[in-house]
């Protein structure tokens, strides 16, 4: 028995043996170990707290001891699994429990037509005592030649029957032919898009604009284009910055649509096309502007211009495509468009669809109450996804092998759209975060609830399928931000600080599992952000099955903190020098890390203390860069930045990837963790060191990039 802090009051509370064996056996963690190598033991309160996030009652001994009980006889008490996610060719059986002495089939309904009969395997299990009856247990063995896909178990025993979802993914994704001059690796851009505009843009970087980018980076020889999260915020202003806070991570933010790529804007007549041309006339002067970007703004803007396109309607050919397209994405879009519109009409005070009052009649009664609106909001995500699918295809035109690597978010807005939709497999009274670390020494608290192991299952992995599906429609390529969440999430209960949280696992087989056969059928490489406190096994479980890590140069260090020779880094991994949680290279290399988050109060060591070890390690940095004679002697702020580059260009590492605000000289940080309106996180358009706009037409004669792309690109040929 373990003493440990009680959140509530402060004073210790013993951890029982029986509590310790109920978190263990819904996965939530008693212990772990911190960043320092720290053992920390969890408290009695975040543990039961966390159990009632699952619906496990453990506010009282008995109350534990009918909690075990049932965790052991769950499986006893359904014939079926709620459902089974295995790889292709691995053995593995499948349990149907029956009446003790009932003769059970079970039968694989395949998801392309016909079935498979199993046969049952001569493994005996005593029978157990189930709620009064005695029930048995039958083996059945899942034949290693089943075809990848999403199948149906059906299990018989008397008159009774049951169903499963049964998934058979890829047991690893391999990569695709890579560019061969570049010895079988390939390059590419990083950004974020709503920062990089053009003259057209309308004070935010949209869809058109991507097209451009993958056009411009096609011609400089890249192979993918990596942008910020597109899920869709609120559709109503204020509109909620952050692209990891979204209110989906299924659908497309409408903010990136383009008006004019339109068709139906052809047949507006004058006076409306006129009030179009005024809308996009009033916001786009912020192209220009190198403050923070306005989201509001530019909604309140380009709303209006796309419910004018919208109501002139459409051709009847072009009707045909947009039913077909709601058909195909189904009840999930049907859902967010209907939380849209909804969010349009009601103010918290007078939501309709609380849990209490979203029964069928209630939410029958808004969508034919609200029924244009969500027309609108299904023409909205129709629009964009034909700009997305534009834009992939040119960038596959211009030569790019991978074209668009989305970026996929931890979670969702504890209020947004997917907090409703999902509400059924979505904890309640807990947020996601992470425990304290060198750049975060508070920890993190990202306020997005998470979802629930069990409820996944039971649900047969769809919302993690239908998500994937989405985002992989128009892309050749996906980053998983915070990977490890398919493994474990850190679950802070409500009132307590990030520290106070405690790890909950997955079911990483069925997570990774459902991850890669969606990438597989999309024809996509899939890469996990696998950064901070992540165990070795994790990475090797992930290099196993074919995705990609994530390699910075910064975090890229010995045991002993020197720097990480270019050949030790892994070869299945996306290298960069920086990330969108730090300041480009540049502001990097000027501390602008250290200066910020002091600024901001949120270091809890000295910042002289801080200052000097952020110096030590640039210096044994560019000492490491300088020894493979990249960094000529007092080398400029551009040369340094090509230095670094080419450092990470000399690994094994597959893909390598370029920051378009490396590229361009910005120094400004696009986001700080662990702050909200005490920075304009995700509001820094590109710009230049002297912060000058850095259109996309400047982008083929900006010297800069070029000289980077070609320090990056020759090295990459030599070490090739």
């Amino acid at each position: 028995m373990t003493d440990t802090p009680d959140q509530a009051t402060g004073q210790s509370e013993p951890v029982g043996d029986d509590l310790r064996s109920l978190a263990r056996a819904h996965g939530v963690a008693t212990e772990y170990w911190d960043i320092d190598g720290t053992q920390r033991h969890v408290s009695a309160h975040t543990i039961r707290s966390v159990l009632a996030a699952l619906d496990v009652p453990a506010e009282s001994e008995e109350e534990i001891s009918q909690s075990l009980l049932d965790a052991e006889l769950a499986p006893w008490r359904h014939m079926l699994p709620p459902s089974v996610v295995v790889s292709e060719g691995v053995a593995s059986r499948v349990p149907v429990h029956v009446a003790d002495g009932a003769d059970a089939t079970l039968v694989v309904e395949l998801e392309e037509g016909g079935e498979v009969v199993l046969q049952q395997v001569d493994e005996w299990t005593p029978a157990r005592e189930v709620d009064g009856a005695m029930r048995g247990r039958a083996t059945f063995e899942l034949p290693r030649t089943l075809p990848l896909g999403w199948h149906t178990l059906r299990a018989s025993s008397g008159g009774s029957q049951a169903h499963a979802p049964l998934a058979i993914t890829p047991a690893r994704l391999e990569l695709p032919d890579l560019s061969p001059e570049l010895g079988d690796r390939s390059w590419g851009l990083m950004t974020q898009l709503y920062s990089v505009r053009s003259s057209r843009s309308w004070g935010f970087g949209d869809l058109a604009d991507l097209a451009e980018l993958t056009t411009i980076g096609g011609e400089l020889g890249a192979d993918f284009l990596l942008v910020n999260p597109l899920h869709a915020a609120e559709p109503t202003t204020p509109i909620t910055p952050s692209p990891y806070l979204p209110a989906t991570r299924r659908f497309v933010n409408p903010l990136y649509i383009r008006p004019e790529e339109i068709p139906e804007i052809g047949y507006l007549p004058t006076s409306q096309r006129t009030l179009v041309e005024w809308a996009y006339e009033g916001v786009a002067p912020a192209n220009e502007d190198p403050g923070p970007i306005d989201r509001d703004a530019v909604w309140d803007a380009k709303r209006p211009a796309l419910e004018t396109i919208f109501a002139v309607g459409r051709s009847r050919s072009r009707q045909r495509e947009l039913d077909a397209f709601r058909r195909d994405q189904g009840s999930g879009l049907e859902d967010f468009a209907l939380w849209c519109a909804v969010h349009e009409k009601y103010d918290e005070r007078s939501w309709p669809l609380t849990v209490e009052n979203a029964t069928p009649g209630t939410i029958a009664a808004l969508r034919r109450e609200l029924a244009d609106r969500i027309d609108f909001h299904v023409w909205l995500q129709w629009v964009a996804d034909a700009q997305l699918a534009r834009a992939q295809q040119a960038a596959r035109d211009n030569g790019m092998r991978l074209g668009i690597m989305h970026d996929l978010a931890v979670g969702v807005h504890p209020e947004g759209a997917d907090a409703w939709s999902l509400r059924d497999v979505l904890a309640r009274g807990i947020s996601v975060g992470a425990p304290p670390d060198f750049y975060n020494q508070q920890g993190q608290d990202w306020s997005q609830p998470p979802l629930r192991p069990d409820a996944l299952a039971e649900n047969g992995y769809a919302p993690v399928r239908d998500m994937v599906r989405t985002v992989l429609r128009h892309a050749g390529a996906l980053r998983v931000d915070h990977i490890i969440g398919f493994f474990r999430l850190w679950w802070i209960p409500n009132g307590s600080s990030p520290s106070e949280g405690t790890y909950v696992r997955y079911d990483h087989d069925a997570m990774i599992g459902v991850l890669a056969l969606e990438a597989h059928r999309a024809g996509a490489v899939v890469i996990g952000e696998d950064l901070g406190t992540v165990e070795p096994w994790v990475r090797e479980y992930l290099e196993r099955r074919g995705i990609l890590g994530t390699s910075v140069l910064w975090f890229e260090n010995t045991e002993e903190g020197r720097p990480r020779a270019p050949e030790d880094y892994r070869r299945l991994v996306l290298a960069t020098v920086t990330t969108h949680d730090l300041p480009p290279t540049a502001g990097y290399l000027a501390e602008e890390h250290v200066d910020l988050r002091n600024r901001l109060g949120l270091l809890t060591e000295p910042v002289a203390q801080v200052r000097l070890e952020a110096r030590i390690q640039r210096e044994r940095m560019l000492a490491a860069v300088a020894s493979r004679g990249l960094l000529p002697d007092d080398p400029t702020e551009r040369q340094t930045v090509e230095a670094l580059h080419s450092y990470i260009a000399q690994t094994p590492s597959a893909l390598v990837g370029v920051s378009l605000a490396d590229a361009v000289g910005e120094r400004r940080t696009q986001n700080q963790p662990g702050t909200d309106t005490e920075y304009p996180n995700w509001k820094i358009p590109l710009a230049d060191g002297g912060e000058r706009c850095v259109l996309i037409e400047d982008l083929p004669d900006n010297a800069r990039l070029a000289s980077l792309v070609t320090a990056l690109t020759n090295e990459m040929r030599a070490d090739g």
